[in-house]
């Protein structure tokens, strides 16, 4: 598990604005400013693997690929 969240940290920090699977939004859909999200290929995010361990706020969530290809996020 501790190389699962290894893996999102060292991923995150690699990531530069300048990376194609990247997109940041400074507008919304209305064309008002909002907040600056982030976008993160599922590919880039996954690599070889169907699921990951993330951390947040002291708790572990589990993101995986499922069968038919979607995402699910359990505690």
């Amino acid at each position: 598990m501790l190389t699962l969240v290894l893996r999102i940290i060292i991923i995150c920090n690699m990531i530069k604005p300048s990376d194609k699977s990247i997109v940041f939004a400074s507008e919304s859909r209305t064309g008002d400013v909002a907040s600056a999200r982030k976008r993160i290929s599922s590919k880039d995010l996954f690599g070889s693997l169907r699921e990951l361990v993330i951390e947040h706020v002291g708790e572990e969530y589990r993101l995986r690929i499922t069968s038919q290809g979607k995402l699910i996020l359990t505690k």
